[in-house]
């Protein structure tokens, strides 16, 4: 790979960007001072240095992110800030997007990578990969609602849904209100809100927890992030084959 090339999708900017990087700071590759982009690398063998620090080039990235409210599932936006917003420059890569949405005022797992063909797989419909969300709820869910979910339904009284596990967790008759969890095996627009209103309920708070096998690491705050383990990848890749 040409080394400006390597530059680039580390995210240093533009080829000529890159350029100017070359000219003003000291790249050393296997310890040799150099400034021309053009130089061909190979990036398992060989050592390359940026003022001192270590760059390791990677195919791809997989970033596990706890998304907090506000911030719009996007990779850039002129309004609002987007997931994207959240990476320091020094893990972003070219290309990285996340894999799906999730609503802006909603919370919770949201995988970032740059591996289109892995998320292509993960949020095609034949592979039915599982998303489990809690969710709080204005109304009582009841078992005759967990049946149809079961079923699978209309939502909108038009468009279909696929069956889907719904979960009674508390009930608070007091304030009907309901905390439910929810897997579903498709990723429809506001799915799971259409899918809570066509049973007359409205969804107060929304929270997903896994996607695929991959569950929220509890330790990550909102608005953080982590890379993926080789393992969790792994169980990523199993799902989409």
């Amino acid at each position: 790979m040409r080394l400006d090339k390597m530059l680039s999708h580390l995210g240093y900017g533009s080829r000529k960007e890159v350029k100017t990087i070359l000219k003003k700071h000291e790249l050393l590759v296997n310890g040799q001072r150099v400034k021309d982009g053009k130089v061909s690398i190979e990036t398992a063998q060989d050592q390359v240095f940026l003022d001192g620090e270590p760059l390791v080039y990677e195919a791809f990235v997989y970033y596990m992110l706890h998304k907090p409210k506000g911030v719009i599932s996007a990779t850039e936006d002129i309004r609002d800030r987007t997931v994207i917003d959240l990476i320091v420059p020094e893990d972003y890569r070219q290309g990285l997007f996340p894999v799906g949405r999730l609503d802006k005022d909603t919370t919770g797992l949201l995988l970032l990578t740059n591996d289109g063909a892995l998320a292509h797989d993960l949020l095609s419909p034949k592979k039915k990969v599982p998303k489990r969300y809690l969710a709080l709820v204005d109304g009582i869910v009841t078992a005759e609602d967990q049946a149809l979910f079961a079923e699978g339904f209309k939502i909108d009284g038009e468009e279909w849904v696929k069956p889907s596990l719904l979960e009674i967790l508390a009930i608070d008759e007091v304030n009907n209100r309901s905390e439910i969890a929810l897997t579903i095996v498709e990723g429809k627009f506001h799915q799971v809100k259409r899918m809570m209103k066509t049973v007359g309920k409205t969804v107060l708070e929304l929270h997903r927890e896994s996607m695929g096998g991959l569950t929220l690491d509890m330790e990550l705050k909102r608005g953080d992030y982590r890379k993926l383990t080789a393992v969790e990848v792994e169980i990523l890749q199993g799902k989409a084959k």
